[in-house]
This record gives structure tokens, C-alpha cells and sequence, in this order.
């Protein structure tokens, strides 16, 4: 068996997936309805849309298995989103990356697999939809052509998702993208002993700004703030305008000391932007910082909580 390889984009790719607040969702009807379609399309005992995380093969719908996950090591999957084209094995039993995976040789019995990159919106590809089948099977032009069609209209779902979990004037994660993404970084934190901390972000006098220049200035100001703040922080990191002139951003592998450096840059940046750019105002924040503690903090929104006490106070004390 070869185990497949990981893509020289997996950390894009990764953050893409979990962007959509996708994993570990209840089934829903627009992905089981086309697994459903596939399944008597093609006259096949399994088809599923599947997902490659970061070590497993999760299943948003799959008729015709009774799991919810497999190890990646051992998915055809993990395989397929390394290339553009559909991956397409009509006998694995004759593929030596395949032959003597246990879900060939086991009572699964795998002989025939097809799967269709699914790609977000960026390109990046998150799973798949597939179809499997228990003997040797060939794949007609009309079919390839088929299982690609319904491809794409998964991936239309896709983006109807990412649409709405992004803030339209910034292009950051809303405030429903923020806690979604946020939460599951929390228990992967609380899994695996990683150290998170949340900074709560406000800009200063922001109402000033809209009553004297305007609210489409004011809208650039708050895209000029999103613009920096994407470029100061790490790609690890979870970015967002929770609204108004909020914004916030979960640090992954940061204590609290980590958070006040990065905010002490990311004001720099900020001051340098003021200067470069005469505008009659200047962009100004007031911030808090909270180091995860899960026995203290049940929740994301307990953190937020915490969080924006802070922020007010700093705020409080610049009036």
C-alpha cells in the first residue's frame, strides 16, 4: 500500500476546509441529495462528498457505509486531491497503491473507485465526491462527465457557505465564521495542549470618522484596518470584523505575551499607514488581550467576553 502524499499547500488547504465550518456537522439534505443522485446514477453501493483533514477522511454524506471517518493513511481520497483531473481506478486489486490496502483486502472488498476533486473557492482542494463499487468496473467518457457535473454543483455549495461566514466590506471571517472556525481550534487546543490567545480589537473615535468624512470613508477605514491586521498576523491565526467597527483574532501557539507583542507591531504598522496616507483622521485601536484557560473559559464566548471587558477599560481610560 502507498500511503498518499500531502500536498505542498496543505497548510492553505487546511485552513480553507476549516474555514467553511464544515467538519463534524450534522448531514445536511444538499450534499445527501447528491450522493443519493450518484448512487443510483451509477448503480453503485456507496457514494459519499468527503473531506481530508488534517489525519482522517470525514464524511459530510456517504450512502452506503456505516462509518462517519477513515485514517487518511488508508483513503483513496487522500489520493485524489493530489491531482487536477478525477482519479479513476477500475480494479484496485491491480494498482499498487491500492492492492493491499485493508479496505481492498478487508470485508469492505473496494474494487472500483472514482472521485472528483472538490476545490473551495480558492482552489484548494478540500475532499472529494466519489463513487465505490465492489467489483472491477470501466468509466465511460458520459460518465466521467457526469460525476464531474455533480462535482460542481457540490462545490457550489461550497462557496454558498464560505459566502456566509465572510464579512463583504473586509473580506475577513464574520462574526458566524469567527465562532464556528474558533471553536473547533479551542477543542483541538484542548485536545492536543495547545496554548490560544484571543485578542478583542475596537477602533477609536470611529463615529467621529463617519459623522465628518462619511460612511464610505468610514468603510475604508475599517478595510484599511482588516488589510493591516491580515498582514501583521500569522496565517495560523483566526482574523475577524465581528461587526461594526469590532474585530477579532484567536492566535494559535501564542500566551498572552505573544498577543501584546503582535498587537505592539500591529500598531506600528498601523501608526505607518496614518502617516503614509494623510486622510484629516487617524486610525486608532483599543485592544484586550485573554490567554486561553479552559478551565476557566467554557466556551468561545466566555473568552470573548473576557476579552472585550478588557478592551473597554483600555478604551474607558483613553476618554
Amino acid at each position: 500500500m502507498i500511503k498518499p502524499e500531502i500536498p505542498q499547500d496543505e497548510a492553505k488547504r487546511l485552513e480553507a476546509l476549516r474555514s467553511l465550518g464544515i467538519l463534524d456537522t450534522p448531514p445536511e439534505e444538499r450534499f445527501d441529495r447528491l450522493t443519493r443522485l450518484a448512487k443510483r446514477l451509477f448503480d453503485v453501493p456507496v457514494a459519499s462528498v468527503s473531506l481530508i483533514d488534517s489525519n482522517r477522511e470525514w464524511f459530510k454524506s456517504c450512502i452506503g457505509l456505516d462509518v462517519k471517518e477513515l485514517p487518511r493513511d488508508i483513503s483513496f481520497c487522500g489520493h485524489a486531491i493530489l491531482g487536477d483531473q478525477m482519479l479513476v481506478i477500475p480494479n484496485a486489486l491491480e494498482d499498487e497503491r491500492f492492492a493491499d490496502n485493508p479496505l481492498v483486502n478487508d470485508e469492505t472488498h473496494v474494487r472500483f473507485y472514482a472521485g472528483y476533486p472538490l476545490r473551495a473557492p480558492d482552489g484548494s482542494k478540500l475532499g472529494t465526491l466519489c463513487i465505490v463499487d465492489y467489483k472491477p468496473r470501466y468509466f465511460e467518457t458520459d460518465d466521467l462527465q457526469a460525476l464531474a457535473d455533480l462535482a460542481c454543483i457540490a462545490e457550489r455549495e461550497f462557496s454558498m457557505m464560505q459566502l456566509a461566514t465572510k464579512d463583504d466590506l473586509t473580506g475577513i471571517l464574520n462574526r458566524r465564521g469567527f465562532m464556528m472556525l474558533s471553536r473547533h481550534s479551542l477543542s483541538l487546543s484542548a485536545r492536543d495542549n495547545v496554548t490560544h490567545s484571543l485578542v478583542f480589537m475596537d477602533l477609536d473615535y470611529f463615529k467621529s470618522v463617519n459623522d465628518q468624512f462619511g460612511h464610505p470613508e468610514g468603510d475604508r477605514a475599517l478595510a484599511t484596518f482588516a488589510r493591516v491586521m491580515e498582514h501583521e498576523l500569522r496565517d495560523s491565526d483566526i482574523v475577524a470584523r465581528l461587526g461594526g467597527d469590532e474585530f477579532a483574532a484567536l492566535l494559535s501557539h501564542s500566551t498572552k505575551a505573544d498577543g501584546e507583542a503582535l498587537m505592539a507591531r500591529l500598531q506600528s504598522s498601523i501608526a505607518a499607514i496614518n502617516q503614509q496616507e494623510g486622510r484629516g483622521y487617524v486610525i486608532a485601536f483599543s485592544y484586550g488581550v485573554v490567554e486561553y484557560d479552559r478551565k476557566k473559559h467554557d466556551s468561545i464566548e466566555s473568552l470573548i467576553a473576557e476579552c472585550d471587558a478588557l478592551m473597554y477599560e483600555v478604551k474607558k481610560a483613553k476618554r
